[in-house]
């Protein structure tokens, strides 16, 4: 018999996106699989459609994937989407499983972590406190001030040339009123958002930023949420300047935290460079994959 497969009701929607949800069930309604889809209502990535499916092991291979495949796809197609992705671990069943339904390798990742109680803080600490002429740092906690605001936003572009290879990434679009609304998403789940900024000492403009999300508890492990610099600022080593900054600023504020999490794609091979430079070592690997609908 097919599963069943239920809509559900993601009460999570918002003007920047919203995601709909299926489950799937056997014959005695007991659940044995969901899926979700991921629907960007920005400009630049209203384009694709993120995918997630997940199939309890012993319900493999039995047609409950397919069928939560058909739902996703269907619901895809039905509001315009022109693309389709999923990440799966590097290894994992999930990899066959796309690649038997159409889906092609895209973008592979490598995830690592920076272990702190180990951390050569002053080793760190002699990277951020380098003379950067021209430049200077800063950094602040939640929403940016509102002398910063403006030049913030028009930094993150500094995202929008990052090796994305074939994933179809597309763009995001930054205003202040999006830069504030994402800031106060993360510390309305209770987590605390840290932000270091390089600024061009000769406008007072954000020349790049590095992002770190950090458990409200400050215990456990960080997330480095993005660390750019715009391109006519690069060549100066302001990435690393401002990442080991963001990491000394973690070990001295939040003494119980464990690590710093970040992913890199593979094609980075700057961002890689800093990561290796500052400790990160790699916990494990992560593929794109990418149906054109």
């Amino acid at each position: 018999m097919p599963p069943r497969i239920t809509p559900l009701t993601d009460p999570d929607a918002s003007p920047s996106g919203r995601r709909l949800a299926w489950l799937a069930s056997d014959t005695e309604g007991v659940p044995v699989g969901s899926a979700f889809l991921g629907l960007s209502g920005g400009k630049g990535r209203d384009h694709r459609a993120e995918l997630e499916i997940a199939v309890h092991p012993a319900e493999r291979r039995a047609g409950v994937g397919g069928a939560l495949l058909t739902a996703a796809l269907a619901a895809a197609r039905e509001d315009g989407r022109r693309s389709l992705v999923a990440r799966v671990t590097a290894g994992s069943p999930g990899e066959p499983f796309l690649a038997a339904h159409g889906f092609r390798p895209v973008l592979a990742l490598t995830f690592a972590r920076l272990e702190l109680p180990g951390l050569d803080l002053a080793a760190v600490t002699e990277i951020a406190e380098r003379p950067h002429p021209g430049y200077a740092l800063t950094s602040w906690e939640g929403v940016v001030p509102a002398e910063l605001a403006h030049t913030f936003a028009d930094s993150r572009r500094a995202m929008d040339d990052m090796p994305m290879e074939d994933s179809d990434h597309g763009f995001d679009v930054w205003d202040v009123e999006r830069v504030v609304a994402v800031a106060e998403a993360v510390l309305a789940r209770g987590e605390a958002l840290h932000t270091v900024a390089v600024v061009d000492r000769s406008d007072g403009s954000v020349a790049g930023f590095s992002e770190l999300v950090v458990p409200g508890d400050g215990r456990g492990d960080a997330q480095h949420y993005g660390t750019g610099v715009l391109p006519e600022h690069r060549g100066h080593g302001l990435g690393l300047w401002m990442k080991a900054e963001s990491i000394r600023a973690a070990r001295l504020r939040y003494p119980e935290l464990s690590g710093l999490l970040t992913d890199t794609a593979d094609s980075n091979a700057y961002m890689i460079g800093i990561n290796d430079a500052l400790g990160y070592r790699p916990t494990h690997r992560e593929q794109e994959y990418r149906l054109d609908l």
